[in-house]
């Protein structure tokens, strides 16, 4: 196939891409990502923590075409999500939830569009072979956005872009066809910042470049089942889902222009979530404030733990509090139980408080 026949075929795709509303789109070619390397290194020094799904696909993520076979193309899609209006001020009683997860579940956004794009594909090139992903395959998308130019990978291990930032979701469309790549990112625009790694209350990148895990707010308040212990309960620093704090600080994202995507647009119930008001809100409330988003990660169990580990450690021992953790003291989940009784031992150091068992 010659070039011009190439660059074409590329064209269209980066049309139809737009047409559905994704704010950036570049072609990466289908080769072994060059990060993978550095990922394994990654897995083999303790940093993926108990996500023992990375080790599980770790050989898969070697190549794109243990996610399609035949794969020469890597289409990488970018919506933003950043948000219009500043956060309000949080308090004690308040948790915060990650920017991305207060709107509809992202994954759910991408596959549609990318199914759409996938679509499109099979009507325009009737004998080629697509499969659209988002966040859930394995393969490194950081890495392929890189390679077909949408920003670099910054300290904080987030891809960049010079234009919106880093609070971008990521998806792509593996093709069989043989498109005309863009150039790589190969320069990074972070110069001798270190805002993000300075910012992280819990020191949790090892390096530039390089998160543990094992420190990561959000590890512990999404990926981490079962009770919190106590050197990764203590210092959620109000977050109950997740954590911007390296990307709050970036002087990247105070330029970047907010999201225009209704589809990610923050519900104001996930802002700043009341805590006493969760704890003691019954299920059908509880499962509408995380139904339908990537809030569902951290299910019930976690959500519930979470706001006891906060209220725990926030000191303010008042009525409101006290009931609201009392409350779920025979409750039917024994992570939320145990997350109560430890945060009410905590609020009652130098008291009375008699805790059943």
């Amino acid at each position: 196939m010659s070039v011009e026949d190439r660059v074409q075929r590329s064209a269209v795709v980066k049309r139809l891409s737009r047409d559905l509303r994704f704010d950036l789109v570049g072609i990466a070619p289908a080769v072994s990502p060059p990060g993978y390397a550095s990922f394994l290194d990654w897995l083999a020094e303790g940093h993926a923590a108990e996500m023992t799904y990375m080790h599980t696909h770790a050989e898969a993520r070697r190549h794109p075409d243990s996610v399609l076979e035949g794969v020469r193309s890597v289409v990488v899609v970018a919506v933003s999500y950043n948000p219009r209006e500043p956060d309000p001020p949080s308090t004690g009683r308040t948790g915060k939830i990650a920017r991305y997860a207060r709107g509809r579940d992202y994954h759910k956004v991408l596959w549609k569009r990318l199914g759409q794009l996938k679509g499109q594909l099979d009507a325009a090139f009737p004998r080629s072979h697509s499969r659209a992903v988002a966040d859930t395959a394995p393969l490194l998308e950081r890495d392929f956005a890189r390679l077909a130019g949408l920003g670099w990978i910054a300290k904080n291990t987030m891809l960049i872009n010079r234009k919106i930032g880093s609070y971008t979701l990521l998806g792509a469309l593996l093709t069989d066809l043989d498109l005309e790549p863009d150039s790589p990112h190969e320069s990074t625009h972070c110069g001798t910042c270190t805002r993000c790694l300075d910012a992280c209350p819990t020191d949790a990148f090892a390096a530039p470049g390089r998160l543990d895990a094992r420190k990561c707010i959000s590890y512990w308040t999404i990926e981490h089942r079962g009770p919190l212990p106590d050197e990764g309960a203590a210092p959620l620093h109000g977050w109950l889902f997740g954590c911007d704090l390296c990307q709050e600080v970036c002087p990247w994202n105070r330029k970047a222009p907010p999201g225009t995507d209704p589809e990610l647009a923050a519900d104001p119930r996930r802002v700043a979530v009341d805590l006493v008001e969760l704890l003691r809100s019954d299920d059908e409330t509880t499962a509408t404030l995380i139904q339908g988003t990537a809030i569902t990660r951290t299910k019930r169990s976690g959500l519930l733990r979470n706001a006891a580990v906060l209220l725990g450690s926030a000191g303010e021992a008042d009525p409101d509090v006290i009931a609201a953790l009392s409350s779920r003291l025979d409750d039917p989940d024994e992570v939320v139980r145990s997350a109560c009784r430890r945060a009410l031992e905590r609020l009652g150091k130098g008291g009375s408080l008699s805790l059943p068992e």
